[in-house]
């Protein structure tokens, strides 16, 4: 029961990433990717540190540098790249490959083969994802594919070696540092390539707080706990409900068909999380999860 409610927390985070495509293309000032995550963690960072600050270990910064970059200040960068100049529904297609990333750096770098059960459904997820979210007419940018591509990668690498390296930082403070050198690490990059922000309207200053607070603050914090009791597999596949909801988003806000192939696309990835989720359990849970062997016990 413990095991399904850690589950069940972590999903939420990304179910409310879910909002970032919706209320960045509808709600945003256009063209501000990287100031726009940056004014998404940085706030988030620091009331984080605020309600609970703890110093991290002097042989802990490089490591907790590296996270900060992969984790939130690249993959923040790619991920309003990818908003802003690719579908919403082809930028989810290709940062679908994020457990796959997850387990063959666990398979090269632990030596650990991966349950064939997960590498099933995490290619299903993939094609389940192309059919519940790309048209025919969905139009490729080279930019905005490799920004979703890269993100991808980078938000796998960074999970696996979170897990991996397990800091000593309360969650909490944990989570806190890496959104606020994450986002000191997109302030030059916003500089220099983007001219400055605009005069915000208040429905523009409420986005911005909602993804900061909501996405970042509340959504990390609920991530990063995942991440240090949950396998890292498993977390990885729950990035995936992130395209659901912003799918479910659309359909209810934005008149967006959810039916025929894209349906059946979306029970396919909910089917491929639960298949990863039940993978990566360990054997004796496995079985008690398990209905049939429950019955025969």
């Amino acid at each position: 029961m413990r095991t399904l409610l850690l589950i069940l927390l972590t999903a939420l985070a990304p179910v409310l990433w879910g909002s970032t495509y919706i209320v960045t293309s509808e709600l945003l000032p256009q063209g501000l990717p990287f100031t726009s995550a940056a004014i998404r963690v940085l706030p988030a960072g620091l009331i984080l540190l605020l309600l609970n600050f703890a110093w991290p270990q002097r042989r802990h910064w490089p490591k907790l540098m590296l996270l900060s970059l992969l984790n939130i200040g690249l993959f923040q960068a790619m991920l309003f790249v990818a908003a802003y100049r690719l579908p919403g529904g082809l930028a989810a297609v290709l940062g679908a490959i994020q457990p796959l990333v997850v387990m063959l750096l666990i398979w090269l770098v632990q030596k650990q083969a991966p349950a064939q059960a997960a590498v099933v459904a995490s290619v299903a997820s993939i094609a389940g994802m192309a059919a519940l979210l790309l048209s025919p007419d969905s139009q490729w940018d080279l930019i905005g594919a490799t920004a979703a591509l890269v993100g991808a990668i980078s938000v796998g690498l960074g999970v696996f070696l979170t897990r991996h390296w397990q800091l000593d930082l309360p969650v909490m403070s944990f989570t806190g540092w890496q959104l606020l050198l994450g986002g000191v690490l997109l302030i030059p990059v916003a500089l220099t390539l983007e001219p400055g922000l605009p005069s915000l309207s208040q429905t523009q200053l409420l986005a911005y707080g909602y993804l900061s607070l909501v996405g970042s603050l509340l959504g990390y914090l609920l991530w990063f706990r995942g991440i240090q009791q949950l396998s890292p597999v498993a977390v990885s596949s729950l990035g995936l409900l992130s395209p659901l909801s912003a799918a479910l988003l659309g359909w209810y806000f934005l008149g967006e068909a959810l039916d025929g192939q894209a349906l059946a696309g979306f029970i396919t990835v909910l089917a491929s999380v639960l298949i990863v989720q039940w993978a990566m359990l360990p054997a004796g849970r496995r079985q008690q999860a398990n209905p049939l062997t429950s019955r025969q016990a």
